[in-house]
């Protein structure tokens, strides 16, 4: 005849096979945590904003408008601007130069104010953030 089945109880591991155990589990945790890693943010790319040669002649013909002078010629292509109050004109020329720069000029012609020419300018210089 055979003994009597008794279950059998396994003995709790001793308490260094524990802390080895707990120990193992935390490198291993770390090991795949190491493998993370958090880039910053990458260059942010610009908005597209108009060229300087535009933004030279919104601003001279923005200016020349708040200066109470009616646009009698606007032409972008060659870059001129003619503003007129009654006998006095104002011309602008905006030109691009060769080292990417953009050149704005005033002139004055007949009329009795002749600081009229410095108040764009001072407009001008405003609208282009000077």
């Amino acid at each position: 005849m055979l003994p009597p089945c008794t279950p059998t109880t396994r003995p709790a591991p001793p308490r260094r096979a524990r802390a080895a155990g707990v120990l193992t589990a935390v490198l291993a945790a770390l090991a795949v945590l190491s493998g993370c890693v958090a880039y910053p943010y990458g260059t942010p790319v610009p908005a597209a904003y108009p060229s300087t040669f535009d933004r030279a002649f919104d601003a001279a013909l923005g200016a020349m408008s708040a200066q109470g002078l009616s646009i009698a010629t606007q032409d972008r292509a060659s870059g001129v601007i003619v503003g007129r109050r009654g006998a006095m004109s104002l011309t602008a020329s905006v030109r691009p130069q060769a080292d990417g720069t953009t050149r704005v000029a005033f002139d004055q012609s007949g009329g009795a104010d002749p600081e009229l020419v410095q108040r764009v300018v001072a407009d001008y210089n405003r609208r282009m953030g000077r």
